[in-house]
């Protein structure tokens, strides 16, 4: 470990002339460092200690660190546009920074959410000094990876966001009353009228992204995934179970495993979007599950910008936690090819008894029972709330005993398992149903039942139907891998509205303003659960 020199601050300018600025961090000694740098738009001061280590100690292990503002926030100059200048200042910011006093020459860069952004698209430039990079937590297709699941607008995570960056804009701006305002609206989220942010923020990315509800060539443009199609350098993929942008963490990785000739390796932690340690909401996955990143990405620079051989190249690039066992695992694989069904029968009163719905290896065909539908009425006055998962803020794992027992949720359970069953992989849930209006949503938790009584989520997932949506519909649950003990028992629990994790429908479409909710209507979906029309989950089982 060396020791550190006194933080400096230092700025450089683009090539269209702005001015950025950025803390630089540096073993106190002669010898020339590879550089780390991260780019980010909250203040560098903070420099995403909410998961990482300080840049001092990044730096004791010999490197020089910087830690820069992008444009237009913290104390850089310019104007401040989601993404948008992030391809050349990223590009303008690796040449500069590998040509610091004491640089070596070599660049790799690390951080998560945006800051995991920001490398993406200054890969996409390619710069030459460029050697490595550590994206954690990212979107690569920014429509269905961040913006919305399953067609549906993920509303609180995003509308969070935007007041977020917007409560910092009226600060840069010294503007006290929209400050104020905004910051009102961040501690009592207004996801029943949103269009306040029109008011408060017109130049919000929020006002687009609702505007764009389609995959279309606006979030082809915007989306990293355009952009890097000719990249090839290592990466190390870091994403959680719960983190609402796990799903581009995985996209990314895939894509890129398939394509590159440089290593590619992932890490997958218990963990929501922040922070990363043992106790992820209600439950505590132990000691272990304390975040390894920060070895970890020491381990990856070392090999990749100091030629050190770490022994990373002989080992498992995948390495997953595995909640209930609560240990890491190696896998040579995301997803189990070994699938196992249950499918969804009832006695008709799902929504009402919790000994009503079943699942069962068995289709209900086969079995005599009453009903073989369950018929299920979403009341957009009193919507189901979202609770924990990947999508709702906070995320993680809650007990939900008190949501399954609502009217307006569906809830199907299986016997206790004679024997812990392992699941790796994507969940994938298959509901033939029907309604009475031309738009509806579903929403899937798959949960573990406890002999006491609670029940826990572990993976969960979101659609956007219309009537000309093929029935029956398919929602892919959120990647998952866990361990569900002896005893417990498997439960699936189906509503129509997840609020405000996602926009609600109206029976016409996302309600994504005031008047959007005056003309919401009551929205009745019948469920069907055997006979020729039968519904089920597939199991990605190890």
């Amino acid at each position: 470990m060396y020791k550190i020199l006194p933080k400096q601050t230092a700025s450089m300018y683009t090539r269209d002339g702005v001015r950025l600025d950025a803390d630089i961090y540096r073993p106190d000694a002669t010898e020339n460092f590879p550089v780390l740098l991260m780019r980010q738009p909250y203040g560098r001061a903070i420099a995403s200690t909410v998961v990482y280590a300080h840049p001092s100690w990044y730096a004791a292990h010999g490197y020089i660190v910087v830690i820069q503002d992008v444009r237009g926030r913290g104390t850089s100059a310019g104007e401040f546009k989601l993404f948008a200048h992030e391809i050349v200042d990223g590009e303008d910011s690796i040449h500069w920074a590998a040509h610091l006093p004491g640089s070596n020459g070599k660049v790799g860069m690390y951080g998560f959410s945006y800051q995991g952004m920001t490398q993406l698209y200054a890969a996409a430039a390619q710069p030459s000094a460029l050697k490595t990079i550590c994206p954690a937590m990212i979107g690569y297709d920014l429509y269905t990876d961040w913006a919305y699941e399953g067609g549906a607008l993920c509303l609180q995570t995003n509308l969070a966001w935007a007041i977020q960056l917007a409560t910092e804009t009226a600060r840069l701006r010294n503007d006290q009353t929209a400050y104020q305002a905004l910051l009102t609206a961040a501690r009592n989220l207004p996801v029943n009228n949103p269009e306040i942010l029109q008011q408060l923020a017109p130049e919000s990315f929020y006002h687009e992204w609702a505007a764009h509800p389609q995959p279309d060539t606006y979030w082809e443009e915007l989306s990293p995934k355009h952009h890097l199609q000719a990249v090839d350098l290592p990466m190390f993929h870091i994403g959680g179970w719960f983190d609402t942008y796990l799903r581009g963490t995985l996209h990314l990785y895939k894509d890129m495993a398939a394509r590159s000739t440089k290593p590619q390796h992932l890490l997958v932690g218990p963990w929501a979007h922040l922070p990363w340690g043992r106790k992820v909401s209600e439950v505590d996955f132990g000691a272990k599950a304390a975040s390894p990143v920060d070895r970890m990405q020491i381990r990856w620079f070392d090999q990749f910008l100091k030629d050190i051989d770490t022994g990373l190249l002989q080992e498992s690039s995948i390495c997953l936690f595995e909640m209930g066992s609560n240990i890491w695992r190696t896998s040579p694989t995301l997803n189990t090819d070994n699938q196992k069904s249950y499918f969804l029968s009832t006695t008709g009163l799902a929504s009402i008894r919790e000994d009503s719905g079943i699942l069962s290896t068995q289709n209900s065909a086969t079995q005599r029972l009453p009903s073989n539908q369950d018929v299920l009425v979403h009341d957009p006055w009193r919507p189901v709330p979202s609770l924990g998962g990947h999508a709702g803020i906070p995320a993680g794992v809650f007990e939900r005993s008190h949501i399954d027992c609502r009217s307006d949720v569906l809830t199907y359970t299986s016997q206790p398992l004679t024997e812990d069953l392992h699941l790796l992989g994507d969940v994938v849930v298959e509901i033939d149903c029907s309604t009475d209006k031309p738009s509806y949503d579903l929403c899937v938790v798959l949960s573990q039942l406890q002999p006491d009584g609670k029940v826990y989520n572990l993976t969960q997932g979101y659609v956007h139907c219309s009537q000309t949506t093929a029935v029956p519909v398919k929602i892919q649950l959120q990647t998952t891998c866990v361990r569900i003990a002896k005893g417990n028992a498997l439960r699936l629990s189906l509503s129509a509205a997840c609020f405000p994790a996602y926009t609600m429908n109206s029976g016409h479409g996302a309600v994504m303003n005031s008047t959007d909710l005056f003309n919401a209507q009551i929205i009745t979906l019948t469920v069907h659960c055997g006979g020729d029309r039968s519904s089920q989950i597939r199991l990605p089982v190890i």
